[in-house]
């Protein structure tokens, strides 16, 4: 049975909108700081011509739910409300951090990734990710929000480093974690192309919801002070 999700992704500088059907997919990605409401539009468009398909023929809208940038994840959350609320479609929220482990696991070829996004006022939004041996990520403990000098780094393992926290926060992280660290990653930004595989995975196993439970997660709760910071 075809699979056909679409995809958006905007709680960083980087805005995507990708497109999976029948285990293909089709990205449309720019790093565009705050051009994300007028980017992500057309790009959905255009992904949806050139796959020949129409909204309605969806099965589920899919995306980023953060943590990331307070604006960034709400404009993603209110265009996938719309799009489902139109068409009729549930949909998938996926994890941020999720979505940047599963491309940094895919770029260094190594089962272990400590993501870290800038979440700014001198902390980060914090996972660790471990593929146990099946090909799929595991979240170990929590996605938290902290400081880059109390973020804790599980088991024993070797990690690659990724996400604009290591590029920001780096000589911090590196000194708690230098020794197990084996490569960085503080380019990568996470993409729609993963949030879109990671959601046929969760549609598959009914891990859906309604279009008006379609909210972001920020991991703070402050988020209007950070915003006017």
């Amino acid at each position: 049975m075809t699979t056909r999700i679409l995809a958006i992704e905007t709680a960083t500088d980087a805005c995507s909108a990708a497109l999976a059907v029948d285990g293909s997919v089709l990205e449309r990605y720019a790093l565009a700081p705050r051009q994300h409401a007028t980017l992500v539009l057309p790009m959905i468009e255009s992904l949806l011509v050139e796959a020949g398909l129409t909204v309605a023929q969806l099965d589920a809208i899919a995306f980023g739910r953060g943590p990331g940038s307070f604006t960034g994840v709400r404009i993603a959350a209110s265009v996938v409300q719309g799009i489902a609320f139109a068409a009729q479609r549930p949909v998938v929220p996926v994890s941020t951090l999720a979505a940047l482990a599963l491309g940094a696991r895919r770029e260094a070829d190594r089962p272990a990734v400590l993501v870290a996004l800038d979440a700014r006022k001198e902390e980060v939004y914090w996972g660790a990710y471990v593929d146990p041996g099946n090909g799929r990520l595991q979240l170990q403990g929590d996605e938290v929000v902290d400081s880059p000098a109390a973020v804790i780094c599980p088991g024993t393992a070797s990690w690659v480093a990724a996400g604009s926290g290591w590029a920001a926060y780096g000589t911090i992280l590196m000194q708690r974690f230098g020794a197990r660290v084996v490569r960085v990653l503080p380019d990568l930004e996470p993409r729609a192309a993963d949030v879109a595989r990671l959601a046929v995975e969760a549609f598959g196993q009914g891990c859906t919801v309604s279009p008006e439970a379609a909210i972001p997660v920020y991991l703070r709760n402050n988020v209007a002070d950070v915003k006017r910071a």
